[in-house]
């Protein structure tokens, strides 16, 4: 990797999958109260969880393992057919208190940094746009990061991942919400065809509906797929199609 970064080696690290090319970003938050307290959790041999890279509140990045190896971040996830994802993805972790912690919106400066990062990544291992997710996208109800306030649409204008058109999304067919969501990468509960028997047993129809929302409808996350949702989750379909 071509940008600056500090080396805080994390023992927390495997080999990954045989045959497995890196095609994935995740970003996460680390949902904890700031940085020294974030780093030493993912760099506890105990905690058993790790990501590839942390960047501060200020764009300071840190390196915890190596492009190469497979970090511990995602657990328990599906994204387009893919299950695991620790094997196929660069884990990015963003410092921020998260949900439980006062959460709260991304500094400039810690998602110029994203941008950069994600970038040369990109460009490294032709990673492509639809291989671009959050926590929540892949592990929906178990996870809620990187949450409402991250700026997808922003991020996708520089080049990572998709965002659709959505001014025009009621005025076109919607199709079917479960069909359009497992087109763009999401799993349906429960459903062996949508690839829902792989979630986390709990998980629930509403809580894949709040992990479209939160990234595609920030500013209206209830859970409850309405008419607006179907819209949007047709509008996405149609990006990642």
């Amino acid at each position: 990797m071509a940008l600056k970064c500090m080396d805080r080696t994390s023992p927390n690290f495997g080999d990954r999958r045989d045959g497995t090319s890196i095609t994935m970003l995740v970003f996460h938050y680390t949902g904890m109260e700031n940085c020294e307290s974030a780093l030493a959790h993912l760099c506890d041999a105990d905690a058993e969880v790790s990501a590839h890279l942390l960047i501060d509140e200020d764009g300071t990045a840190y390196r915890l393992v190596e492009d190469d190896r497979r970090a511990w971040h995602a657990g328990a996830s599906f994204w387009r057919g893919e299950t695991d994802i620790n094997s196929a993805s660069i884990g990015i972790e963003l410092v921020n208190p998260g949900h439980e912690y006062g959460y709260k919106a991304f500094p400039q400066p810690q998602i110029d940094a994203l941008i950069a990062f994600s970038q040369d990544l990109i460009s490294e291992y032709a990673i492509p746009a639809t291989g671009v997710v959050g926590h929540s996208d892949i592990a929906p109800g178990r996870k809620s990061d990187p949450g409402e306030l991250f700026p997808w649409k922003r991020i996708a204008s520089s080049g990572i991942g998709l965002w659709p058109d959505l001014s025009d999304a009621g005025s076109r067919d919607v199709g079917t919400p479960w069909e359009n969501l497992s087109k763009i990468g999401y799993a349906r509960p429960g459903d062996r065809s949508y690839g829902g028997d792989l979630l986390n047993p709990g998980t629930a129809e509403s809580d894949v509906i709040s992990a479209f929302q939160a990234r595609f409808t920030p500013h209206s996350v209830s859970g409850v797929l309405d008419d607006k949702t179907q819209h949007a989750i047709a509008a996405a379909a149609r990006v990642y199609s």
